[in-house]
């Protein structure tokens, strides 16, 4: 197993905040014969960033592409219960080409992510047992399929012309292969002056931790996964992130040395955070795409909160909108910067995207309970989306009495101290019920005011401490 496989070698020496994002303009440049097509218009929309081998990416790719539909891969390895926003770039890469009609193939890691891959990191991943792996391997799954679903539901209009859409994952080809088996068919392929000359092998070697073989060694496997899905499913194009590309060219080199064919890489931009760090879960600052870790909300007001500056960019990177409607939508927004259409557009589009059409009105609801005190949104919200949005906030689930008042409400709710105190902090305005100041302690709790069609009573005491109270009985 590639587990065995790493557990073999040896050592060798030589805040949590939604932070912004900047847009990074991509260094790929179309040759004369490449300037039509899909990567022409990924090109503009700066999705690709790095080709390999340069010259024969750009001179015969595009040609490749255009005689019929092609296989194309991504790997995604199970290190995390979730994808990220990170990630999401290269899944949107993956859905432009199987909507021009290319088969696209989306690879879980489940024997890679226990090898660990070093590309963009300082130090080594902690090692995962096999049922960690298994667990996050099934979380990623949910996130893949949930976004294919929702783009092939919401923005593929005649869905017949995309290409097929196969999810595998690599441990089915490692699981039964031994240690010696494995260097003996594979690891002759590789020659170590190539493989030290890696930048992230060269970045690790110079730091004083070193690097151990077993992650050295990861670049082994990505490049076999490329060979393993050329030989299966004829791929011939293998999609990363910037920092996968040395592992792309290792792969590359793989390929053709066994079977004298021809392959290519493309990568895309990494997003990164206004400091320039990579958005990630090693940075801290992952924008996850599963709701338990990242709600609609606070995933919509992510893209929401973007600097006006970078609105543009990721409306190109990550929505399906034309380029002639994002200049549309860009210059509504210069005609009213207030209104934010662009922001409130990218918001929407990925929204939709990565979570649904009820995903998207569950963030617009939340937005609209929070940020503009509708109670009308307030008494539509589902018990998770309350939870979701005030997810610091205590919840109670409490029997109404006939006769409950202001303060025994916020009493129950442990919201106001004991005693005399807890009762002037209401008489001197400091409490709010359903975004309605409550200065009445002895006030009955009145239905539609206090107490919401959903049996819902939100609290508010101060500018941000929040408790939610649902009525049992009403």
């Amino acid at each position: 197993m590639a587990a065995s496989i790493a557990r073999s070698c040896c050592r060798v020496h030589s805040r949590v905040i939604l932070r912004k994002t900047s847009y990074l303009k991509t260094s790929f440049h179309c040759s004369p014969s490449s300037r039509s097509g899909l990567l022409l218009s990924l090109h503009n929309r700066g999705l690709l960033k790095e080709s390999f081998p340069e010259h024969a990416a750009q001179a015969e790719l595009p040609d490749l592409l255009q005689s019929g539909p092609q296989t194309v891969y991504c790997g995604f390895d199970p290190t995390a219960d979730s994808l990220h926003a990170g990630n999401l770039l290269a899944v949107v890469g993956l859905l432009h080409f199987r909507a021009a009609g290319h088969d696209i193939i989306a690879l879980l890691g489940g024997a890679t992510a226990q090898i660990g891959d070093p590309s963009g990191r300082s130090a080594e991943r902690e090692r995962l047992s096999p049922a960690a792996v298994e667990q996050n391997s099934r979380g990623i799954l949910e996130s893949l399929h949930r976004i294919f679903t929702h783009h092939e539901l919401y923005f593929c209009p005649d869905s017949s012309r995309l290409g097929r859409l196969t999810v595998l994952n690599n441990r089915s080809w490692y699981k039964d292969w031994s240690v010696l088996e494995f260097l003996s068919e594979v690891g002759r392929s590789f020659r170590m002056g190539t493989m030290l000359s890696r930048h992230s092998v060269q970045s690790r070697l110079k730091g004083a931790e070193g690097m151990s073989f077993t992650e050295f060694s990861y670049q082994i496997f990505q490049a076999f996964d490329f060979y393993r899905l050329h030989q299966l499913h004829g791929c011939r194009l293998q999609l990363g992130g910037a920092d996968q590309l040395g592992n792309i060219m290792s792969g590359h080199e793989l390929v053709h040395r066994k079977t004298g064919e021809e392959v290519y890489g493309l990568t895309v931009p990494l997003v990164t955070t206004s400091m320039g760090d990579k958005l990630g879960k090693t940075a801290g600052n992952a924008v996850w795409l599963n709701r338990d870790k990242t709600s609609p909300f606070d995933f919509y007001q992510y893209f929401l909160r973007l600097p006006d500056n970078s609105v543009e960019g990721y409306l190109k990177l990550f929505t399906f909108l034309s380029l002639a409607e994002v200049e549309k939508v860009m210059e509504q927004q210069k005609q009213d910067p207030g209104k934010r259409i662009a922001h409130k557009r990218l918001a929407a589009e990925v929204t939709k995207l990565v979570h649904g059409k009820e995903g998207l009105e569950s963030a617009k609801r939340c937005t609209n309970a929070l940020y503009h005190s509708n109670i009308e949104a307030l008494e539509q919200m589902s018990d998770t989306e309350l939870q979701e949005l005030f997810r610091e906030a205590p919840f109670h689930e409490i029997f109404l009495d006939p006769g409950t008042t202001v303060l025994d409400a916020c009493r129950r709710a442990q919201a106001i101290p004991e005693g005399p105190r807890g009762y002037q902090m209401i008489k001197d305005g400091g409490v709010w019920i359903n975004h309605q100041r409550a200065a009445n302690p002895e006030q009955v709790l009145v239905l539609g005011q206090h107490v919401l069609s959903n049996g819902l009573s939100l609290i508010r005491v101060g500018k941000r401490n929040f408790y939610i109270l649902k009525w049992l009985s009403m």
